[in-house]
């Protein structure tokens, strides 16, 4: 009994999921329609996607490419600025998930070798940035997070008109996020002088001739993934490519995959595909969302988190552009309203058990000041241009 309230609460959204495909088979049983729910070109890119970051991330690279930047940062309020923006930008290309799993950690180590009142000051603003930007860096591409990579396969959008889309946002961020950064910055004095051995330059492993070549193949595995992502090769035969080389390279790799999120995934489209069948149901939530597909989108995503209601809304709308918008912007908010969000106060929560509390203030207050001004920016470019 423990171990099944554990897991419930480890992965509550996984649970939702499929409790609601459960209830809704109940209403409309199981027939040949099931197969047409499920999207598995999204299923198999962020599988391959989830992979080669696995692969990547375990042979050190974005911590080597981290300790390069950090030995050129001479003072605090440059060190608060680039432990931020190495999650804004990573996020773009590496999923915010593996952004924080990468750097959040890097953090506290880096804080580490400063003096113990200027690590208290900085470590819980700096832990809730982190977050923050990675979650807002990850919204300008496809790949960034999974429900864009979900929309953006559902909108038939070609990459340029997505990146357009997101790009005003992701700039306006950027400005708050470095402002941000700057009052966060002068709460700490004086230089700070890195020691090497501690950046992580030393630890990657791909400086052999073997790691050479097991970092070429990461490399051209996420040349495909993004490949198929722009819909330029297939998914089935990327899919069968990366999976037979994560197996012949490191089997282990496989068991880092994120399976609880294609499960929820999938028991999404479910649930989804079987409420469509209910008129009544259907009719509720069209009216419900239409319209005010970002709002909607920002609403459900505090409560559910922005994944599923990307999967959930998009089933009763077909404006996917104010739906990703909403998606995007609903990830800021309370704790769960993007699950990547969990990842730095798992951390946290660890390395700081006492500050638990005090960090969710943190966290909280950034995040709401955060999505208000990105609620205002929306308000404006909608009176400047049609989104």
């Amino acid at each position: 009994m423990k171990k099944t309230i554990a897991f419930i609460k480890k992965e509550m959204v996984l649970c939702i999921a499929l409790l609601l495909a459960v209830l809704s088979s109940c209403v409309i049983p199981p027939d040949k329609e099931y197969a047409g729910y499920i999207d598995f070109r999204t299923l198999a890119i962020l599988f391959c996607l989830m992979s080669v970051m696995a692969g990547l991330q375990k042979m050190g690279i974005f911590e080597w490419i981290a300790g390069g930047v950090l030995r050129k940062v001479k003072s605090f309020g440059s060190l608060v600025q680039v432990l931020m923006l190495l999650c804004f930008f990573s996020g773009m290309l590496i999923t915010n998930d593996v952004a924080l799993i990468t750097f959040v950690p890097f953090t506290f180590t880096v804080l580490g070798m400063v003096g113990r009142e200027q690590r208290r000051k900085l470590v819980l603003p700096l832990a809730a940035m982190q977050t923050i930007a990675a979650n807002l860096g990850s919204m300008l591409t496809p790949i960034g997070n999974p429900q864009n990579l979900y929309l953006y396969g559902r909108a038939g959008m070609s990459l340029g008109s997505f990146l357009l889309l997101m790009l005003p946002y992701v700039l306006f961020s950027l400005v708050f996020l470095l402002i941000w950064g700057l009052i966060l910055g002068k709460r700490c004095f004086g230089e700070w002088k890195p020691e090497t051995e501690n950046t992580g330059a030393e630890k990657a492993l791909f400086w052999e001739k073997k790691g050479m070549i097991l970092l070429v193949c990461y490399l051209s595995l996420f040349l495909l993934c993004l490949l198929t992502v722009a819909h330029v090769l297939p998914w089935q035969a990327v899919f069968g490519i990366v999976f037979l080389s994560i197996l012949l390279m490191d089997r282990r790799i496989l068991a880092r995959v994120d399976y609880s999120l294609l499960l929820t995934f999938a028991g999404f489209f479910v649930f989804i595909g079987n409420v469509g069948r209910i008129p009544a149901f259907c009719r509720f939530l069209q009216e419900a969302v239409g319209g005010r597909e970002v709002y909607a989108a920002i609403a459900a995503s505090q409560v559910i988190s922005n994944v599923p209601a990307a999967l959930l809304l998009s089933g009763f709308t077909e404006n996917y552009r104010q739906l990703l918008i909403g998606v995007n912007l609903g990830g800021l908010g309370t704790l769960i309203a993007s699950m990547a969000s969990l990842i730095s106060y798992k951390y946290v929560a660890r390395e700081e058990t006492s500050r638990k509390g005090a960090y969710m203030a943190v966290f909280t207050v950034s995040n709401l000041c955060f999505l208000a001004g990105l609620m205002l920016f929306h308000i404006v470019m909608g009176k400047i241009f049609v989104v």
